[in-house]
């Protein structure tokens, strides 16, 4: 194989991931999701969740959901653009999206950080990752994000009904919580490229009742797993308010942020991140994929009434129609996990129990360009 990063610099790459992997495997972050007999979500998480700013929920996806999960990811992939301005796919058929307005397919140079240190994204991902050097068989692009995937994957869609992380998102952000935005992260092996550190907060910070879960939090679903190789780092209890990630950067000496802790996940096991956690991830130099299913919710305090930061949605005022009209795609959600799996008790979602919602293909056309709506602080 192609060496892909400077020889001198390997051991100190693997001496840190080691180091981060046996804190990440200390704190006391991970286990299933579980209820107490009133139905109330174990507390024991909550008060793990607010100290570090993520856990991992374990064993949440079985092997049947995994294998719907990866075989919509194949056929995604397979009819997905060929590349960064292309309408049609590898076979040169119309590309998987080709007629809508968003742009959902994103595409990376082998190994890069395209954000790093630049204004891209209002400008916080403030410092640039270390680019490996890239393998001479390496594509001039891969496929790194897949943005308003719901409308791609019914396993996805699926999914994002799961009734115990709705529960979940109930638990932390209130009954009325409201959705955020939904995507597919692929690293590719020997190719990914690098999200440089950053908070994804941008518009809350100011706000009289800020606290640590003002920006909401993503779920991330693991279809193959991930670890210090190939996945997501995070800072623990990074998120109770804006961090200065140049100094962070200085102080460690290097894009390797001390104290940082890569996320090790199982396949089926989801994550839950606070999106104001300082978190990032490196060049996936490694031999082994991941696949990310995420998406996230808001506090519906925190939208209602705000302004967009138009990365995920345009820069508008969101009121209570945007919100309900966004919203819509839960009602979906749940009923198509009902139909593929009637065996589950459904989750109720309480801003939409005065409305009936069914899955089939007129649902589906109304998801076409959902994301365009998403509600991005």
């Amino acid at each position: 194989m192609t060496q892909t990063f400077d020889a001198l610099s390997e051991q100190a790459l693997q001496d840190y991931r080691l180091a981060g992997t046996e804190r990440a495997l200390k704190l006391d972050n991970r286990g299933p999701i579980q209820f107490d007999e009133t139905g109330r979500l174990d507390q024991t998480f909550m008060a793990s969740y607010l100290a570090h700013g993520f856990y991992v929920f374990e064993n949440v996806l079985d092997s049947h959901e995994l294998a719907d999960i990866e075989a919509d990811m194949a056929d995604l992939q397979n009819r997905a653009p060929s590349g960064p301005k292309s309408l049609t796919d590898i076979h040169g058929r119309p590309a998987l999206g080709a007629e809508l307005k968003g742009k959902n397919f994103g595409w990376v140079a082998p190994l890069s950080d395209p954000v790093g240190g630049t204004e891209r994204n209002d400008g916080r991902h403030p410092v640039k990752m270390h680019e490996p050097v890239v393998p001479t068989d390496a594509p001039k692009h891969v496929l790194q994000i897949v943005l308003g995937s719901l409308q791609f994957s019914d396993a996805c869609l699926r999914l994002y009904g799961h009734p115990g992380l709705l529960a979940v998102a109930e638990a932390v952000n209130g009954p009325d919580f409201a959705p955020f935005n939904e995507a597919i992260w692929i690293k590719q092996p020997r190719f990914g490229g690098s999200v440089a550190w950053h908070q994804d907060g941008t518009t809350q910070w100011d706000r009289p009742d800020f606290d640590s879960g003002t920006h909401g939090f993503n779920f991330m679903a693991q279809l193959y797993g991930c670890d210090a190789d190939n996945g997501l780092w995070i800072l623990p209890g990074s998120h109770g308010g804006k961090a200065d990630i140049k100094a962070l950067v200085a102080d460690s000496g290097s894009d390797r942020l001390n104290d940082a802790v890569p996320l090790i996940c199982k396949p089926g096991d989801v994550a839950i991140c606070n999106r104001q956690a300082v978190h990032g991830s490196f060049a996936n130099t490694s031999v082994k994929p991941r696949v990310t299913i995420n998406f996230g919710f808001h506090r519906r305090q925190s939208v209602l009434g705000a302004k967009g930061n138009g990365i995920h949605s345009a820069s508008e005022v969101y009121d209570e129609a945007r919100i309900f009209k966004r919203s819509k795609v839960i009602g979906y959600a749940i009923s198509a996990r009902v139909k593929r799996r009637p065996e589950e008790e459904p989750y109720a979602y309480q801003p939409l129990k005065a409305h009936k919602f069914e899955w089939n293909e007129a649902a589906r056309a109304n998801l076409q360009d959902y994301n365009l709506l998403d509600l991005g602080i």
